[in-house]
């Protein structure tokens, strides 16, 4: 009585289980199989894509101050972040060697209008020759170009703000020994200033970019409030330290809140528009980097798997660059059980 249990209990199981593997091979279709499908026509449009970056927030007056001479920095007098009036002194140089410069121009000076006015007497006493008198006067003439370059390096051995402004960056400090023009002090000033977000791009958004292109412009400084711009510079080269081609973004409001360096990202739409093709997001297969795979049909029997370039990806659609040419119908339902060559009927209806 048992073992009959057993052998019907095995029976069923195996029932169970063939029923099972049929219902299985009749949910998936098999490659000869005709699939059911929807289809859209491929269609190309004009749009301009909308670009994101995002850098640095600066003025138009930033300026970098430096001495016209080199030596020794022996005071720096202000600190970043610093109000300074125009005139103000801001940095000095140790003035021995310079002053001494000064002297031996002035000693000079003095020895050649000497030197002159001895000749020049006895050039009108028919003593001297006119050569003479000659050189006496290009001595002079040299001296006292001499002095007033001395003179020159005297008075820029000291850093004077150039404007009511800020100190932005301080690059030395004292004793440091700097050489002529070298950087000092980066500032911007405090009047009717411009702000700009200077941005890095790609080469195929550098492309599309054209000055005069609008711009949404958000930062973390201003929670959630957004800022109108336009492309006012489009770089012709690549930055010197980056290697990338660079905008800048003009501020049209005045504001004061903002600081040099914050970091902030904009939204600009190109005037330049472009023609793609807009997919929907389900007809999109294996999206990766860039690439993906999509199902079309030309004649509305045969699914035709084909590799896109992806352009950009909107709020509802995936723009397509390239890939789809000559190609009729998307297939945007039924493609989990195509692959290339499978059968397919078209029920847009």
């Amino acid at each position: 009585m048992r073992n009959g249990i057993l052998v019907l209990m095995f029976i069923l199981m195996v029932i169970l289980g063939s029923c099972h593997h049929e219902n299985s091979k009749r949910s998936i279709p098999s490659a000869s199989d005709t699939i059911r499908v929807k289809t859209i026509e491929l269609k190309k449009s004009i749009i301009s894509l909308p670009i994101t970056v995002s850098g640095q927030f600066i003025t138009d007056d930033e300026t970098f101050l430096s001495f016209k001479t080199g030596g020794i920095v022996n005071g720096i007098l202000v600190n970043e972040g610093d109000y300074v009036r125009k005139g103000q002194v801001l940095a000095t140089l140790d003035l021995t060697e310079i002053k001494a410069q000064v002297s031996q121009a002035e000693l000079g000076h003095e020895k050649a209008k000497r030197d002159f006015a001895r000749v020049e007497n006895l050039y009108k006493d028919s003593v001297a020759t006119l050569e003479q008198y000659q050189n006496c006067k290009t001595a002079l003439d040299l001296s006292s170009a001499a002095l007033a370059g001395a003179n020159f390096n005297l008075n820029y051995s000291q850093i004077l703000a150039i404007t009511d402004g800020y100190i932005l960056k301080k690059f030395v400090n004292v004793g440091q020994i700097v050489a002529p023009g070298s950087p000092i002090f980066q500032c911007n000033g405090a009047g009717n200033k411009m702000w700009k977000l200077r941005a890095s791009l790609s080469d195929k958004e550098w492309s599309v970019i054209a000055v005069g292109d609008p711009a949404e412009i958000s930062t973390d400084a201003f929670s959630g409030e957004v800022l109108n711009g336009t492309v006012s510079t489009k770089s012709k080269g690549t930055d010197l330290y980056t290697g990338a081609f660079f905008i800048e973004i003009e501020i049209k409001k005045t504001i004061n809140a903002l600081a040099s360096g914050l970091f902030g990202k904009a939204v600009i739409t190109p005037k330049n528009q472009t023609a793609f093709w807009s997919i929907p997001y389900e007809a999109l297969l294996d999206g990766n980097a860039g690439q993906g795979f999509v199902f079309i049909t030309n004649n509305n029997t045969v699914a035709q798997k084909v590799k896109i370039t992806i352009a950009a990806i909107g709020k509802d659609v995936v723009y397509v660059s390239s890939g789809l040419d000559n190609m009729q119908n998307l297939i945007i339902s039924g493609s989990a059980y195509l692959s290339g060559g499978s059968l397919i009927k078209v029920v847009n209806n």
